[in-house]
């Protein structure tokens, strides 16, 4: 009788082992279904970008004051009969007072 019940328990051991460890098996699925969730926030990403290119591609075809706007940051361009002014700041490191020489004379 105890041999018996060894050897059903070998047999529902073995019967086990594709379950877990197959190839369809538990453990594949897990790890399957962590990638599908990886990919799926790696897709939501990619359509939150594309969404932004397909709306700045849509500005660019319909009007003309995205295109104005790009080649003013872009290019540096300005509209004809307009003044440029460009306005540096001043840096106080760089600039410093002169100070006198040391006076060396004999007396």
């Amino acid at each position: 009788m105890r041999l018996l019940a060894i050897i059903l328990g070998a047999l529902l051991l073995l019967i086990q082992y594709p379950l877990w460890l197959g190839k369809g098996g538990m453990l594949r699925i897990w790890e399957m279904e962590r990638q599908i969730e990886v990919q799926r926030e790696s897709n939501s990403k990619l359509q939150v970008r594309n969404a932004a290119l397909d709306a700045e591609v849509r500005d660019l075809k319909q009007g003309l004051e995205a295109v104005e706007e790009r080649a003013r940051s872009e290019l540096g361009m300005i509209c004809k009969d307009e003044i440029f002014f460009q306005v540096l700041e001043s840096d106080s490191a760089a600039v410093k007072p002169a100070t006198p020489a040391p006076a060396t004379g004999s007396k």
